[in-house]
This record gives structure tokens, C-alpha cells and sequence, in this order.
């Protein structure tokens, strides 16, 4: 069962375009949606959500209008958003049947097997009776995702969910997603490359409201394929660098910077391409509608490349 998004637009009261013509199909299994903060991810995680309405397009899920038929996607839909309140003196437990309450699951019987099951899950079990205001910030990521279970949802949309945790959360976290994501529709909604590139097969990239590109990892890092190289600069030249060529990326590696240049000829002057990987496809998409050539360089905390 495929979502099927076409020319979707929303333009807020203060003048601001958040989504411009946007259009993607989503098959099953898990979809990355990069893009910077800004770009319109969590506008349009909103809009599929049910949460707000576009100014014009369409959004379908199978045979449902998302748009017309708000209910029937809502009893399907799991959502957890970049951001979501949870009540600090309550435990897990009660948090979870609470919700599933609201989702109606009447029955309590079958309310409390799957809260149980889903606190197992989610590897909340051995801490379902402490309050969630002494969770880290891990933990309530993950009993979020277990509130957007509940009811066993064909269509789960989250956002951000990895900004802000730790290695090891981060990790026990999308190792949780990538599970879940085998029968149903998953939209991952971040700015964090590894975590598309780790997960999903199915990709594309958001920035100023436009879809940049989209596909699986492998074709869209086939676009740039033999032409991104690198180079280590001095400081001073960095001016000239970025004024001569297109710059996607910089970072310091030992004091000294590491240029990623994009280009379609062959570069001379101490450049050698590299093979590329979806990171250096993401900078030079943003770089592209961003910033203009003369300026166009991301910082990249890590130092791949070297």
C-alpha cells in the first residue's frame, strides 16, 4: 500500500512557503525524508498526519483521500512528533493505557496485553511502574514509539526521532524502527544522514519546500558519482576556494580543512575524487538551493572523507 503525495502546497499566514508542489510516492517499508531544519519536513509530517490542512494537492494511502477521509487514516496512523508532552508523575504503564484508551481500545482485556506487549517491545517492561519524568531522553523516544503502535497502525510517521540521544539510544532506537518497518509504511523525518542511510531504501531530499531528489541511497549517491573531490586547504585559502569552486562541504581535521568540491570535470591542483556516499549527495543538494556558488559550504562534524 503506497502514500501517494501530489503538488502539495501550504503557505502560513506570515507569508512563509512551506511546502511548494511537493509530490512522492512512499511504498512500503522505511522512508527517509532529509532535509535541514526549515525545509518543511515537520509541515509536511503534519499534513499527513491529519493535522493541518494544504493550501492545494492530495494525499492519498491506498484507496483513502487523507485529506477528506481524516478518521479512517487516523485509525491507522501511528505519529510521534519532533516534539511531545508526556505527564512526568505518571509511569510508563498508565501513560501507555491511557492512550490506548484514546486510540479505543475499550477492551480491557486486550488493552493491557498490548500495553504489555508493547513496553517489551519497546524495552520498557523492567520500568513501566517508574515516572517518566526521571526517563532519558532514549527512553521516552521509545515509549513514544510505543504510543504511536498502539493499534497496530499500517502508516508510522516520526520525526526527528533521534535528535538529542546518545550513541547507544540512538542505536537501540532505529534498530526498533528497523524492524518495525518490514510490513508497513514508515516515514523517518530527520536531518541526520546516517540515520537514512542506515535504514531506509527509500529516500528523498527536502529543502525551502521542494522535493531536491529523491530514490533509493544508491541511485541518488549514482548522480554524483565522479564528481566530488577533495582537498586539504590552508585557512587563508578558503576565500579563493569557495569563490573558484563548488564548495558542498568543509570540516577541520586537525586544525587544517577538508574541502568537498562538486564538479563535472576533471580537477587538477592537488584535488582527488572520492567515491562518494550520501552525505556528500545531501550537501550538495542543500548547497544547490541554499546558498549561492560563491558561498555554498555545509560544516560536517565528522570526518569522513579523510
Amino acid at each position: 500500500m503506497n502514500l501517494v503525495i501530489s503538488n502539495l502546497s501550504k503557505t502560513y499566514s506570515n507569508g512563509v512557503r512551506a511546502l511548494d508542489s511537493i509530490s512522492l510516492t512512499i511504498p512500503q517499508g522505511m522512508f527517509g525524508l532529509l532535509g535541514p531544519n526549515g525545509a518543511g519536513k515537520s509541515s509536511l509530517m503534519r499534513t499527513i498526519a491529519t493535522l493541518q490542512e494544504p493550501d492545494s494537492g492530495s494525499i492519498t494511502f491506498g484507496e483513502v483521500d487523507v485529506l477528506k477521509q481524516k478518521e479512517t487514516v487516523r485509525q491507522v496512523l501511528g505519529y510521534l512528533p519532533q516534539e511531545f508532552g508526556l505527564y512526568p508523575n505518571l509511569s510508563a504503564e498508565t501513560i501507555l493505557d491511557h492512550f490506548a484508551v484514546l486510540k479505543g481500545i475499550t477492551n480491557s482485556r486486550e488493552r493491557k496485553e498490548q500495553v504489555q506487549y508493547l513496553l517489551n517491545r519497546t524495552n520498557l517492561l523492567e520500568s513501566k511502574k517508574k515516572h517518566v519524568g526521571g526517563f532519558s531522553g532514549g527512553m521516552k523516544q521509545r515509549l513514544g514509539i510505543a504510543i504511536a503502535l498502539l493499534g497496530s497502525p499500517k502508516l508510522i510517521i516520526v520525526d526527528e526521532p533521534t535528535a538529542g540521544l546518545d550513541p547507544t539510544e540512538r542505536h537501540r532506537f532505529l534498530n526498533l524502527l528497523s524492524e518495525l518497518g518490514e510490513n508497513i509504511v514508515i516515514i523517518l523525518s530527520t536531518h541526520i544522514v546516517d540515520d537514512v542511510r542506515e535504514l531506509c531504501s527509500n529516500m528523498a531530499i527536502i529543502n525551502k519546500g521542494k522535493v531536491a531528489l529523491s530514490g533509493s541511497p544508491e541511485s541518488v549517491i549514482d548522480k554524483v558519482r565522479g564528481k566530488i573531490w577533495k582537498r586539504f586547504v590552508e585557512k587563508h585559502e578558503m576565500e579563493s576556494i569557495t569563490s573558484e569552486y563548488s564548495v558542498i562541504s568543509t570540516r577541520m581535521i586537525a586544525g587544517k580543512p577538508l574541502v568537498h568540491v562538486y564538479s563535472d570535470e576533471q580537477l587538477s591542483d592537488g584535488f582527488v575524487n572520492i567515491e562518494p556516499d550520501l552525505e556528500d549527495v545531501y550537501f550538495h543538494q542543500i548547497s544547490m538551493i541554499q546558498q549561492p556558488p560563491e558561498s555554498a559550504f555545509v560544516v560536517s562534524p565528522s570526518d569522513k572523507g579523510v
